[in-house]
């Protein structure tokens, strides 16, 4: 008797164990499908700023370039972009990266730094 009621204890528990891994949080998948959708549109790496503003339209807002103290070889300038719903960073004038722009204010996840 002792041995069945251990054995229907540890099915229990493999069975909720399971049940619990198999039920990932809606939100989650909410914000990892809106962020693979998005970076589907997002600029290439390697393109160039003329290519990105013949594209996308000029940006909401351009940032001047940021660059270490340092040779320009070591320590080059860096310019940010800023669209509606992603940024685009550039070295010199050719795209080193995109980011989708964080979650909106409805939506659960990562949240805007305030």
């Amino acid at each position: 008797m002792k041995a069945q009621s251990h054995t229907l204890a540890m099915a229990l528990a493999l069975a909720t164990g399971l049940l619990l891994q198999a039920s990932p949080a809606s939100a989650d998948i909410l914000l990892v499908e809106r962020v693979r959708a998005e970076s589907g549109a997002l600029p290439a790496r390697g393109q160039t700023m003329a290519q990105i503003e013949a594209a996308y339209g000029a940006p909401v807002r351009k940032h001047a370039p940021v660059a270490g103290p340092n040779s320009r070889k070591h320590n080059p300038p860096i310019t940010r972009w800023d669209y509606a719903g992603f940024s685009v960073y550039f070295e010199y004038d050719h795209v080193v990266d995109a980011v989708a722009a964080k979650s909106q204010p409805e939506e659960i996840g990562p949240k805007p730094i305030q």
